[in-house]
């Protein structure tokens, strides 16, 4: 299997810097909507060490990036006390909702850069940056947005269910993150389908965007 350094390197460096701002971002609007519960834990910090999660953060990204899948990952949970945030399971869901649109946002700009400098249409280290910058970032907004708990897709779905639903999802929640694994584990095929397709809507939206059909 041929390895190309740069690419692992890529993948380990923007993956932190993308999975800080997300878990950040979490915290701000949760601070904004009431919330001081991330700031008194010393989450609200470029601090990585106060967000990465050594296997989500650093395995599983550069695990993926190793064997060509597409790359995905994430990071300790932001503590958030609903009880104190405005708007109650919608304020939550907003909280939830920041952190993927984080990474749109940071793909989107590495995107830009890519795109006006030329440097996504070449091989150098620029194009690698950019390339990687932006899948990475679709990679998380896209795996953060599936409604299985403790992801961030859930806090939307429990906005939306009814009280049965929402009670499952409760008692699946104190899995935590054995559950991801175990879905990523079995259906790995089926979520690289998942995030081809999703990579490819998002990039033709912002081509879209940039006035390109």
């Amino acid at each position: 299997m041929d390895i190309n350094l740069g690419y692992i390197a890529a993948v380990f460096v923007i993956s932190i810097f993308s999975v800080i701002l997300h878990e950040l971002m979490h915290g701000v609007v949760a601070y904004w909507l009431g919330d001081q519960t991330a700031k008194l834990s010393g989450r609200l910090t470029l601090n990585p060490l106060k967000h990465i999660d050594p296997v989500m953060s650093i395995i599983v990204p550069v695990f993926l990036a190793l064997i060509g899948a597409p790359v995905f990952g994430g990071a300790k949970p932001v503590p958030i006390n609903t009880r104190n945030l405005k708007g109650g399971e919608w304020g939550f869901a907003l909280v939830a909702i920041a952190g993927p649109v984080t990474n749109i946002l940071l793909a989107f700009i590495f995107f830009l850069v890519g795109h006006f400098s030329g440097m996504i249409y070449t091989d150098g280290a620029g194009g690698l940056i950019c390339t990687t910058g932006m899948l990475l970032n679709m990679g998380f907004a896209l795996f953060n947005i599936i409604p299985i708990p403790p992801l961030d897709g859930s806090r939307v779905l429990y906005a939306l269910a009814p009280e049965a639903v929402k009670t499952f999802m409760q008692e699946l929640e104190r899995y935590g993150f054995i559950v991801i694994y175990a879905l990523i584990w079995i259906f790995g095929s089926a979520l690289a389908v998942y995030f081809m397709n999703g990579e490819k809507a998002i990039l033709t939206a912002f081509y879209w965007i940039i006035g390109i059909r």
